[in-house]
């Protein structure tokens, strides 16, 4: 019998590092032969303008470090929007951020890439990514001069020095955007959102801001799994009518009620519901009534006894009299009605 030669072992996937059931050809792929998709030069018009505006912020990254914050801010977000329309997508903004005043940890769904400059249009912020991005071109770059925090997920002894290093950003009145699904997802369904990011907004007394974003078509601007950034660019760049929706939602304020998987619970739930389509309001269930709150029916009456002299007989019906005068006794008096069930105040 001969044995094959031994050889490299795989690689180990860590149990605790988030994944998606996602995948490119499922869920990313574009919608269809029919589908609405611009002609190759425009799709190549918008790569080359996309890639541009990218190159630039690149270049422009280390002046815009010597601006005063809110002039920075301001930059920021005029470069996230000349991104998104260089690659024909149409920003759509649904409510106001609260004023900025004290550390705000910004909380969204990772549904693509575009998430980045889709997110930094409205809230710009350090942003918490994981390291590989810092090896992407040009956008790595461009990301590692923005201040973002890089996360090695597969390197769990790593994450209290990164949880940290956010609760330091935030002491110092910085804003920290975080993905805490920890992998990105097609947008029709969401992960869960993972607790440790939250304890960097407990340390610092942050306010937490859950962000909702969506795509419309939900294939084009997907970016899940083994999927590559360059088949990621040409499927954006051909979606024709791709919108972008960022969706502000009310913040969750500092308290010390709060553990970080409760305040990760609320952040999820508050943007999972928004998701959801209205239904209608069910209507009030009935409470049943006890044993000893339902009144028996009443036995049934015996045939009334005449008592001499036509006088009505105790604790019967009316009773006919000898001489056809009715009397009426004293159980025949007319009682109110009692209820069949109760309804709970």
């Amino acid at each position: 019998m001969t044995t094959a030669p031994p050889g490299p072992a795989p690689s180990a996937v860590s149990p605790w590092l988030p994944t998606a059931p996602c995948t490119p050809g499922r869920c990313a792929a574009h919608p269809g032969p029919g589908a609405p998709a611009v002609g190759p030069v425009r799709a190549a018009a918008r790569l080359v303008a996309g890639l541009a505006v990218v190159l630039l912020g690149v270049l422009c990254a280390p002046l815009t470090a010597l601006v005063p914050g809110v002039a920075r801010t301001v930059l920021i977000r005029l470069w996230a929007r000349a991104v998104l329309r260089a690659f024909g997508v149409r920003l759509l903004v649904r409510g106001r951020p609260a004023p900025a005043d004290g550390p705000l940890l910004v909380v969204a769904n990772h549904v693509s890439w575009l998430d980045i400059p889709l997110v930094a249009a409205v809230l710009p912020g350090r942003m918490l990514a994981k390291k590989e991005i810092r090896e992407w071109p040009l956008l790595g770059g461009l990301v590692a001069r923005g201040g973002t925090l890089f996360i090695d997920r597969d390197g769990l002894r790593a994450l209290p020095g990164t949880v940290r290093r956010m609760a330091g950003a935030l002491s110092g009145g910085a804003r920290v955007v975080v993905f805490p699904e920890g992998s990105t997802w097609c947008g029709r369904a969401q992960g869960r959102f993972r607790p440790a990011a939250f304890q960097a907004a407990l340390d610092a007394g942050a306010t937490v801001q859950p962000v909702r974003l969506a795509y419309t078509p939900h294939g084009p601007a997907a970016f899940v799994a083994d999927d590559s950034l360059a088949a990621s660019l040409r499927r954006m760049a051909r979606a024709r009518g791709l919108t972008a929706e960022l969706t502000v939602l009310p913040p969750i304020p500092p308290s010390a009620d709060l553990d970080r998987r409760t305040l990760a619970r609320a952040a999820e739930h508050a943007i999972t519901g928004h998701r959801r389509e209205p239904r209608a309001a069910r209507p009030t269930p009935r409470t049943k009534t006890p044993a000893a709150a339902t009144v028996p029916a009443s036995p049934p009456v015996p045939a009334p006894t005449p008592a001499p002299g036509g006088t009505a007989v105790p604790g019967r019906t009316r009773v006919p009299a000898q001489g056809g005068v009715a009397v009426a006794s004293p159980a025949s008096a007319s009682a109110p009605a009692a209820p069949t069930h109760l309804t709970a105040p």
